[in-house]
């Protein structure tokens, strides 16, 4: 097994700033367009799937995120991966009962390898596991400390997708 990546707070909070401020305006459209599709069948899951992972993905490589992003036919390409990881994740939670954050935060990873690095469900939850490991109370602190911003319109949002492109760039860098 590699090294333990440790997450530095000052660090990641940070850089979650500086990456949601540079795409905060695309972040809110393509949070609209996914408001105005998210209940239409089909369409609704690629942008499910383009709002949760894809808007991440781009931002923890530094690429620019367009206005229309969600709405990428290719995230469509994923739904039977994405979904399987998604239940996969929610049953792990589920039958975590009071060690379900342990549980989530040692999976957050998965869906992002999935559609960003190609990664079955069950070897994404497995490298996410391991990607965590040692880390989940800072991941804890660090989306504690994001949820007090969460509030305020456009930066709550930004903030949040910069925190996750932030962690998802640190943590799977070598994966």
């Amino acid at each position: 097994m590699s090294e333990i990546k440790k997450l530095d707070i000052g660090g990641t909070f940070k850089e979650a700033f500086d990456i949601g401020l540079k795409n905060i305006l695309s972040i809110f459209v393509n949070s609209l367009l996914f408001g105005l599709t998210f209940w239409i069948p089909y369409i609704g899951m690629g942008t499910t799937i383009g709002f949760s992972v894809g808007l991440v993905s781009k931002a923890s490589k530094g690429e620019a995120i367009s206005f229309t992003e969600v709405l990428d036919p290719k995230y469509r390409k994923y739904i039977g991966e994405f979904y399987l990881a998604m239940g996969l994740i929610c049953m792990g939670v589920l039958a975590g009962n009071f060690g379900a954050l342990v549980i989530y935060y040692a999976w957050s990873q998965s869906l992002l390898l999935v559609i960003d690095k190609g990664k079955n469900p069950t070897e994404a939850l497995t490298i996410s596991n391991n990607c965590t490991y040692g880390n989940k109370l800072m991941l804890f602190g660090l989306y504690f400390l994001v949820g007090f911003i969460s509030w305020i319109p456009f930066l709550g949002p930004a903030v949040l997708v910069g925190l996750q492109a932030s962690v998802y760039k640190q943590l799977t860098a070598n994966v």
